[in-house]
């Protein structure tokens, strides 16, 4: 409950239902008061968070806000939602997020406007379940049912190859999901066994005595479905399709929100649960993020559309977010969830600024641009804002999140914290070269001389998303403070753990899988299969 007494969380959950539940029953022709109820709904859902927000206590490292009620006690699942410093930031960035997409849809969205603004809201309460959820299953539902909605916004509203992207992009998720599925089941029977209690509840599975070579397993079925979400250096491919193909709203919540619950899974499930495993399996999931910070930058550099070079440049932002997570100190892991918000709000001011120039023009292909500074002074303005924060610039958002990343790492590990520096370069090499390109020299049609520039609305979805920017790169403390307790308590549980050498672990891990009795121990958590790490030295 919230101090004030009232179920908050669920509300945050139950308002946008609710929402989408009235719109069912507009006449569908009715389609201004549809957007505007819609807007208004997600707006009410962002100013009861701000309550969320101004009555948190900084100075706590658990759950507050907690509401528990039961739900299938046959197999110990209840109806359990909380928020602390790491879940409280994205909880925010959700409700911040979605009001904006749906004013953006407003021009953008001609054709079955209803059914639209219905899977905007029920994507709203999918998002806000998936970070306050703190049953196994109860997160397990929220995680798969977003799913729904944001697959009929990209396969009915898309672009040309929307069905290939959408069925690309469920198929790769659902992929990790099941495997995370087996594995939350396991790790229930092994809190069962050792307790005799049958439980979801995440709050009392951390700390359960898990075998080592089980971790390892476990850790990965998890590891696999967030690093999908992310995405991580290789399960990336679905990305640019799905952005490229997704309308505008589409790829703001995408890239705002969405990709930021693989990141946010490991703080919250996989690290915690799975503390030495997470500790052994550090170095390749390290390594594999310098990699996509790398490979995103070279790729986004060659982009000839605008949509495809933000999609790249998302996989080289996130890969900043998993390093900052993995080297587990307290710096760095602030550092990754404040980068998290900033993430979603420069590449989500992005999406918009492609889909506003793309809405005048109907292509997103550099080529076509070129002298627009002349002719959309607000929106070359907004787009040198965004631009600069995107690429790290001292005084803006992106400065921060990225200083305290490369920080932290750094005291883990030099090698990878220099690399590292190296994709900020690569980002500010792509992201100016498409800003001189689309927005300086000589236009290279006669269409772009005759565009509007961006109006009153527009500049209402821009201007908020620009003064957070302003606010976060000139005051990060408010939010830093807040993860504080949250993230010591984290670290503390996980950062103690021994960690293996790389292909000491891949050994390892290889032969433990080997071992007849560690199949056998996954449903046994009495028996104790060797260290994989000791078993062949």
């Amino acid at each position: 409950m919230s101090p004030t007494g009232g179920p908050i969380l669920s509300m945050l959950i139950i308002i946008p239902l609710c929402g989408a539940l009235v719109l069912v029953c507009i006449d569908g022709a009715r389609e201004a008061l549809i957007k505007r109820l819609a807007l208004a709904i997600s707006s009410l859902v962002f100013l009861l968070s701000l309550i969320v927000y101004a009555q948190f206590d900084p100075a706590t490292a658990g759950m507050q806000f907690v509401e528990r009620a039961p739900w299938i006690d046959s197999i110990g699942s209840s109806y359990l939602l909380g928020v602390d410093g790491i879940s409280l930031p994205l909880l925010l960035l959700t409700t911040f997020l979605t009001p904006i997409a749906i004013l953006a849809s407003f021009s953008g969205i001609t054709s079955r406007v209803k059914a639209y603004m219905i899977c905007m809201l029920l994507l709203q309460a999918g998002m806000i379940g998936v970070f306050v959820a703190l049953d196994l299953i109860l997160f397990y539902l929220f995680w798969e049912g977003m799913l729904i909605p944001m697959y009929f916004l990209i396969g009915v509203w898309g672009g040309r190859r929307r069905v290939y992207a959408t069925l690309k992009f469920v198929l790769f998720t659902m992929a990790g999901s099941v495997l995370m599925l087996l594995a939350m089941i396991a790790v229930a029977f092994l809190h069962q066994g050792s307790t005799g209690r049958s439980t979801f509840d995440l709050l009392e599975l951390i700390g359960g005595s898990i075998p080592y070579g089980t971790q390892l397993w476990l850790f990965a079925a998890f590891a696999l479905a967030f690093a999908i979400k992310v995405p991580m250096f290789p399960f990336h491919t679905w990305l640019p399709d799905a952005h490229v193909e997704a309308p505008t709203a589409g790829s703001v919540l995408l890239a705002g929100v969405l990709l930021k619950m693989g990141t946010y899974g490991f703080l919250r499930f996989a690290l915690p649960l799975f503390p030495e495993a997470a500790a052994a399996f550090t170095p390749l999931i390290s390594v594999l993020a310098v990699i996509g910070i790398l490979y995103g930058a070279l790729v986004a550099m060659v982009q000839d559309d605008l949509k495809r070079l933000v999609a790249y440049s998302s996989v080289s932002h996130l890969g900043f977010v998993m390093l900052g997570i993995f080297a587990m100190n307290v710096q760095a892991v602030e550092g990754s969830i404040l980068q998290m918000v900033n993430h979603g709000l420069s590449t989500g001011a992005l999406f918009l600024l492609v889909g506003m120039i793309y809405e005048r023009r109907h292509t997103r292909m550099i080529e076509e641009f070129g002298g627009l500074s002349r002719v959309l002074p607000r929106f070359a303005l907004c787009f040198l804002v965004v631009t600069m924060s995107s690429i790290g610039l001292p005084g803006l958002n992106g400065f921060v999140g990225e200083f305290l990343i490369l920080a932290g790492t750094f005291r883990a590990h030099k090698g990878f914290a220099i690399l590292a520096a190296i994709g900020i370069i690569l980002a500010a090499v792509y992201m100016l070269w498409m800003w001189q390109r689309v927005m300086w020299g000589q236009s290279r049609r006669a269409e772009n001389l005759t565009l509007n520039d961006i109006g009153r609305r527009e500049m209402a979805m821009l201007m908020p998303i620009i003064l957070l920017i302003l606010w976060i790169g000139l005051n990060p403390n408010p939010l830093l403070r807040r993860m504080d307790a949250s993230v010591a308590q984290l670290v503390e549980q996980v950062a103690g753990s021994p960690k293996a050498d790389l292909p000491l672990l891949l050994r390892g891990f290889a032969l433990q899988g080997l071992q007849p009795e560690f199949a056998h121990a996954i449903f046994t958590p009495n028996s104790q299969p060797r260290n994989p790490c000791e078993s062949w030295n």
